[in-house]
């Protein structure tokens, strides 16, 4: 998977979400965020729009140190050519992608060529 990193050195990709298994994909730009341990982190007009199932709750540590209970949803992406269940956390910012969907993945981001690459090992 491609993508690049923009005019303010944000590393994005884009990814292939569906909210359910039978619905068709649709594509979205995400942050890379290695300081996030999750998977998936969408804006709430975003889930709400693709009227993504509720899962529940989950406490989450910001950068800043703080806590707080956030609502979580599932949706279904595609991720190197499988289909696959994963854990949306809701924020009130930027889609995000988290270390949880780049775990035995290769990262490679190139801030000279403004070009970014995951690939499988």
């Amino acid at each position: 998977m491609n993508g690049h990193v923009d005019e303010n050195g944000r590393a994005l990709i884009q990814i292939p979400i569906a909210a359910s298994p039978d619905a068709p994909f649709q594509s979205f730009p995400v942050w890379i965020d290695t300081g996030c341990t999750g998977e998936l982190v969408l804006p709430r007009a975003l889930i709400e729009s693709l009227q993504l199932p509720s899962h529940g709750a989950v406490q989450v540590m910001l950068a800043d140190g703080t806590e707080h209970l956030s609502e979580t949803f599932v949706c279904d992406l595609e991720w190197f050519g499988e289909r696959r269940t994963v854990e949306v956390v809701a924020n009130n910012s930027f889609p995000l992608l988290g270390v949880g969907l780049l775990l035995g993945r290769i990262l490679t981001i190139d801030y000279s060529s403004l070009t970014l690459s995951v690939t499988s090992l």
